[in-house]
């Protein structure tokens, strides 16, 4: 019985794709052995992968989008002219067979060369950046919640049960008395009086909640925390600033986006997370051109 042979068409037929790697890229313009070599990282090894795809005449590459490896040797191949195709790295898996980078590389242009391979979502130079900071400010805030988890574990080895007195320990009151206590203040009642007028509890329920065991090395611990804490908000108003910077170069730049305007909403309670100095609901409202993302928050 014969063997059944399917046939595609070749549909970028001057293909070539990029295994991207932390310590070498592996790129591939064909099937055969020759067809496929393995670059550096390096900014002048970028260059030589460009150089070696435009003797091979390749007008079209895949890479997959592996970390943020891709992104220098994206940034110069788009630069010399390739169309680049950036792939999500479930959809070029090569499941059958011992997988090597040599086998991975001539997978992705097997695939590309069939035109199987769709481009990932990528953002406008402007919104990359903006995203960027985004990102950075969010990594920031888990880093601060990390070191208030800290705080609260010092303080209840010191038997300072602030945890249970107030609902955030980083809060008006919280920080207020953490303070107090980073200062050399132990007398309960004195650090109670810290308590800031929205706190649900009293002076008194605070004070039997602050009776501390005097440990110094807990202590220490916990202003190391503290100062952690402050230097962590004091970057995220500087990242803040960036963001609003950059939100108003790209409404700047856009006659549609100015144009629209709406009333500052009033909230019951501030998260204290929220972008300082910021009007968030006028900024979207800007950038998505009259859509009010915040219409029902």
């Amino acid at each position: 019985m014969e063997e059944e042979v399917i046939s595609m068409e070749i549909v970028n037929p001057q293909a070539a794709s990029i295994d991207v790697g932390s310590r070498s890229h592996w790129v591939a313009v064909g099937q055969r052995e020759e067809d496929v070599r393995e670059f550096g990282v390096f900014n002048q090894q970028l260059y030589e992968i460009s150089d070696w795809l435009q003797e091979r005449k390749v007008k079209t590459i895949a890479m997959e989008s592996t970390g943020t490896y891709w992104q220098n040797l994206y940034a110069v191949l788009i630069s010399k002219g390739f169309h680049v195709i950036l792939c999500n790295g479930k959809f070029t898996k090569n499941i059958k067979g011992k997988k090597t980078d040599v086998k991975d590389c001539q997978w992705i242009q097997k695939l590309h060369s069939l035109g199987l391979l769709s481009s990932s979502f990528l953002p406008d130079g402007q919104t990359e950046q903006l995203r960027t900071y985004c990102r950075h400010r969010s990594n920031l805030l888990h880093s601060a919640a990390s070191t208030s988890k800290k705080m609260q574990k010092y303080l209840r080895l010191l038997n300072l049960r602030l945890d249970v007195v107030v609902n955030d320990v980083c809060g008006l009151t919280g920080l207020s008395i953490i303070r107090a206590i980073c200062h050399g203040e132990s007398n309960p009642e004195k650090l109670a009086s810290f308590r800031h007028g929205n706190c649900r509890k009293s002076e008194a329920e605070i004070a039997m909640a602050l009776q501390s065991n005097g440990r110094t090395d807990y202590l220490f611990a916990l202003q190391q925390e503290l100062d952690t804490y402050d230097h962590l908000q004091k970057i995220i108003v500087e990242c803040d600033v960036m963001i609003e910077k950059k939100l108003n170069e790209i409404i700047g730049q856009d006659d549609n986006k100015q144009q629209h305007q709406i009333a500052p909403k009033s909230y019951k309670k501030i998260n204290k997370n929220t972008l300082k100095g910021i009007d968030l609901n006028l900024k979207s409202y800007q950038m998505f051109e009259g859509i009010d993302l915040l219409a029902f928050s």
